[in-house]
């Protein structure tokens, strides 16, 4: 496929080290535990680190999936050409679009955080004004996007300064967590089990949270085109971010559970780490944390950029939507179009949310809404892989169980939590999450008459794509340009 200006994406600019540290960025360990802490817990009080485990087994065969189809099918689009061309063209952009639409409502749970985190740094009365912390949080994200219009390598750069600092204080205060005697409540195994979850329904409204939790590694999909050995790199680099992250969830979630009361988990809200901060380190340990969420939220509002016009970008390409998305700026090598489309559509957003009142209760809408889309489209992706390697599967044991039996586990999962939490969802986010999807709909059949040709694709055959690639594969690797160096690499 080509740009319609002639020009692609600049290749080899990430190293496999950058690429671990945008996987991890992506699912904004100290942002993910700050915003969804006390929303899980309300949903399934202490089962929470039962919540993420039971969700981290399915995602993990999500992103296995991933992996395979990433190695026979390296696009910026990942799912959305993935699945338009072994399910049908129809789910394929439907799974783009539901990454567009949930991307673009982050811009809003993302920044909002941000902006408030700021504020109270500077006077925590000022934190609560919804107003001034869009304002604030819209600053914020003006600055990501200017850093990811400048390329791939000013945004790792960037990436390796704002996650390197915000894991350095988490790990610090998951040692001192260990050390320090709780007051709410003994830590009990029961927490791992389903005691304490409300039924299948409950479960599933704690497994689409999880999932908000984990969402964001695929960003090394979207980055696979400016990746180095991105057959290989992309899924190595999602299968180690999502491996650390469930290690910091699951040890910040239990440190609340043991530290807090559900009185103070529950006033605390979005502010729940600094709470955690305050009841470690008295004085000091909320501001650290606070420190880290706030590194954490602006560095996955670039990630998070970065997917969505990644994909624009591939829908341009394919004349999906409008050609000029898959424009590329000479100078930086980015979609420059995509981004400016996505900026314009989030401030329109940051206005409508500095009009709707409680922060608390937009980012609650906001998680349900985002949960609700990022587990359609993974469905749709463990599906993909299923049938690309269709005729690869029973050749081995490995093949048969990671392969296929756990990206299907993983693909089952995340469709039944989709379909078992619609009953459970607010109005608000069940028109935002399907609203969103079925907008969708009306470009879907714009361009499908058009005549693209992404609606008649060549079908993805794992067997025939890695049988042709064999006989070309490099004998030893090949010497780098000075002009393709990399920024970092093992």
């Amino acid at each position: 496929m080509r740009t319609t200006t002639g020009r692609g994406l600049q290749p080899n600019v990430l190293g496999t080290f950058d690429t671990i540290v945008m996987a991890v960025a992506g699912s904004a360990p100290a942002y993910s535990l700050a915003a969804t802490s006390a929303v899980l817990f309300g949903a399934v009080g202490l089962a929470g680190p039962a919540a993420l485990l039971y969700c981290a087994i399915p995602m993990l065969g999500i992103v296995l999936a991933y992996a395979r189809l990433g190695r026979i099918d390296v696009n910026a689009g990942a799912g959305y050409s993935w699945v338009g061309r072994t399910l049908h063209p129809f789910l394929g952009f439907l799974s783009g679009w539901a990454l567009v639409v949930s991307a673009t409502v982050f811009m809003v749970a993302g920044s909002l955080p941000a902006g408030a985190l700021t504020l109270s740094l500077i006077d925590p009365g000022l934190a609560d004004n919804t107003p001034l912390a869009a304002a604030v949080g819209a600053g914020w994200f003006l600055m990501m996007l200017l850093v990811v219009l400048g390329g791939a390598r000013l945004t790792v750069r960037a990436q390796l300064l704002m996650s390197g600092v915000e894991m350095l204080i988490l790990v610090a205060f998951v040692l001192a967590a260990l050390l320090h005697r709780g007051n709410a409540t003994a830590f009990d195994w029961s927490w791992f089990g389903f005691g304490h979850f409300d039924g299948p329904a409950g479960f599933a409204s704690g497994a689409l949270i999880a999932a908000f939790y984990y969402w964001g590694w695929d960003v090394t999909s979207n980055l696979s085109e400016e990746t180095r050995d991105s057959r290989r790199t992309a899924g190595l680099a999602a299968l180690v971010g999502v491996g650390v992250v469930f290690l910091v969830f699951e040890a910040f979630t239990i440190a609340v559970n043991v530290l807090l009361t559900s009185d103070q988990i529950e006033q605390g809200g979005a502010n729940v780490l600094a709470v955690l901060g305050q009841e470690i380190w008295p004085g000091v340990g909320g501001k650290l944390l606070v420190a880290a969420v706030l590194l954490s939220t602006v560095a996955t509002l670039e990630t998070t950029l970065i997917q969505v016009t990644r994909s624009l970008f591939a829908m341009g390409r394919d004349r999906t939507m409008p050609t000029a998305l898959g424009t590329v700026h000479r100078r930086w090598n980015t979609p420059w179009v995509a981004i400016a489309a996505v900026g314009g559509a989030a401030l329109l957003m940051f206005g409508a949310a500095a009009a709707a009142g409680s922060m608390g209760r937009i980012l609650r809408d906001a998680v349900s809404a985002i949960g609700l889309l990022i587990a359609f489209y993974y469905a749709l992706a463990g599906l993909a892989a299923v049938v690309a390697y269709r005729r690869m599967l029973l050749t081995s044991v490995g093949n048969f169980l990671v392969g296929g039996v756990w990206p299907l586990l993983g693909s089952a999962f995340m469709l039944w939590a989709f379909v078992e939490s619609l009953g459970e969802l607010s109005t608000t986010a069940l028109v935002v999450g399907l609203g969103g999807l079925l907008v969708g709909v009306v470009p879907m059949l714009v361009y499908w008459r058009k005549g693209s040709a992404y609606y008649r694709p060549a079908r993805l055959d794992a067997a025939r794509a890695l049988a042709a690639a064999e006989p070309f594969a490099p004998s030893t690797p090949r010497a780098r340009r000075a002009d393709e160096s990399l920024s970092t690499d093992f």
